[in-house]
C-alpha cells in the first residue's frame, strides 16, 4: 500500500494495491500492520455505509466531539466523490485550511482523515456508495455539523446548489458552533 500526503501532512491518501486477472481483482484496503508500520496506529471501532442515489448529494461537513472524536477512513464502493477534510484544530498552522479528493470506485484511492477535521463529501455520480472506517462509535450528543458553504473556509465543492439534509442545511457556521479541537503539536 502506497501512502501519500496531502497538503495538510496529518490527512493521507492510501492507494491499496489491486491484484487482478480475468476474474476482475482483489486489494486489501485496510491492514492495521501496514498502517502501524507508516506510523498511523489507528484502531477502528466501525463501519459506516452511506447511499446517496443523486449526484450532487452534499453529506457533511460533519465531526464528533472529544472524547469520542472519530478519526476517518473514507472509500467509495460505487460512483464517485469529492472527499474533504477541513483542519479544525485551534493552534494548528493549517487551521482553518481543507484538502479535497476525488475519490471512485474505479481507483482503489482512500482518504485518512484524523480526529479535529471536519469531513464532509458531495456526490459525482448517482448510486453512490461510500464506506468508511471510524475509530469511535456513533454519539448522538457529540455529534456536530457545520455550515458546508461556511465563507470562513471557503471550501470549493465545484456545485452551487447542492441536495442537502435538514441537518445540514441549517448547520451554524464554525465560528457560531460549539466545535472546538486543540492542536497537541503531535503530527
Amino acid at each position: 500500500m502506497k501512502i501519500e500526503a496531502t497538503a495538510i501532512p496529518e490527512v493521507k491518501l492510501l492507494h491499496p494495491q489491486r491484484l487482478g486477472d480475468e476474474r476482475g481483482w482483489f486489494s486489501e484496503t485496510w491492514s492495521a500492520a501496514e498502517l502501524a508500520r507508516a506510523g498511523l496506529g489507528y484502531s477502528f471501532a466501525q463501519d459506516n455505509l452511506s447511499y446517496s442515489r443523486r449526484a450532487g448529494t452534499l453529506r457533511g461537513l460533519h465531526c464528533q466531539l472529544p472524547p469520542v472524536a472519530q478519526s476517518k477512513l473514507v472509500s467509495v464502493l460505487t460512483g464517485a466523490i469529492l472527499d474533504v477534510a477541513v483542519d479544525i484544530r485551534e493552534g494548528s498552522p493549517h487551521y482553518g485550511r481543507w484538502v479535497k479528493v476525488r475519490l471512485d470506485a474505479d481507483t482503489p484511492a482512500q482518504l485518512l482523515a484524523p480526529a479535529g477535521f471536519l469531513h464532509g463529501f458531495v456526490t459525482l455520480k448517482p448510486d453512490t456508495r461510500v464506506a468508511y472506517k471510524v475509530t469511535a462509535p456513533y454519539s448522538r450528543p457529540h455529534d456536530r455539523s457545520v455550515a458546508w458553504d461556511d465563507p470562513a473556509l471557503g471550501v470549493d465543492w465545484e456545485i452551487k446548489d447542492p441536495i442537502l439534509s435538514d441537518r445540514d442545511a441549517k448547520a451554524p457556521t464554525l465560528a457560531d458552533s460549539d466545535v472546538r479541537f486543540c492542536w497537541n503539536n503531535q503530527a
